[in-house]
């Protein structure tokens, strides 16, 4: 998306189009309309300040939740594939850029509120906070009609995504550990930081870490699939602090 593209206009403008419309578009009525309200107001409007939810928080809850669809999505489409593999898939799934093209998709530039402030912000503050409040959607969308409402809502809009990865994704591992070599740095390093769950069911985080920069966080059923989400996390980050994007 280019500079000129008029996403921060909508963002000031605040709502352009009415929570009924976006029901239409999410396939749900909402019983709850303040969760509709919650996900859609950007933290610089202060809706943080009121009420039992807010973006932020519906946010984080939005990210579990879509990582779960995604993760059921394709383990029933890629029967043969191995936890890597898988693993790839979901990372690429599941990062901001696939995010942000569902966002767009389904228009919420012109539902999302914002202050004049957080819309002047950078291209890549204001895509931030689009990528945000679509999560914050599928938050909302749990929330108020339980998993099936979000899952119904994440099938139809990830499906696009899903028949054009045909291939799955770079290792994400291979992919950090060539960013770092290609800038003369030492090769990253993985923590298991905690491990818990049931011996049948275990869940790791992982920290990954390149020298000079703050680490990122990744949670899976294995060491390795953990390893995997935090890399693709960290160099996501990488890439947007020092290549642009």
């Amino acid at each position: 998306m280019a500079d000129g593209d008029p996403v921060g206009a909508d963002l000031q403008l605040g709502l352009t189009m009415t929570g009924d419309e976006l029901e239409r578009v999410l396939g749900h009525r909402f019983e709850d309309r303040a969760l509709l309200e919650a996900a859609l107001t950007h933290p610089s409007v202060g809706r943080q300040n009121s009420g039992r939810y807010h973006y932020e928080r519906l946010e984080f809850l939005g990210d579990r939740v879509l990582g779960l669809v995604i993760a059921e999505l394709l383990l029933t489409r890629y029967p043969t594939e191995n936890e890597g593999a898988l693993t790839r898939r979901l990372v690429a799934l599941v990062r901001r850029e696939a995010v942000l093209e569902v966002a767009h998709a389904i228009g919420l530039d012109r539902f999302l509120r914002a202050s004049a402030a957080a819309s002047g912000a950078s291209r890549r503050e204001r895509e931030t906070a689009l990528a945000d409040g679509c999560e914050a959607l599928i938050g909302a969308l749990y929330l108020d009609g339980g998993l099936e409402a979000a899952a119904s809502f994440i099938r139809r809009a990830w499906t696009p995504l899903l028949e054009a990865a045909a291939a799955p994704a770079q290792d994400a591992k291979t992919a950090l550990q060539e960013w770092a070599q290609a800038r003369g740095l030492p090769l990253p390093a993985y923590k298991v930081v905690v491990r818990e769950g049931p011996a049948h069911r275990p869940a790791f985080t992982v920290e990954a870490r390149v020298a000079g920069s703050a680490p990122a966080i990744g949670t899976g059923g294995s060491k390795r699939a953990a390893e995997q989400i935090a890399a693709a996390a960290l160099l996501e980050r990488l890439r947007a602090e020092h290549d642009g994007g």
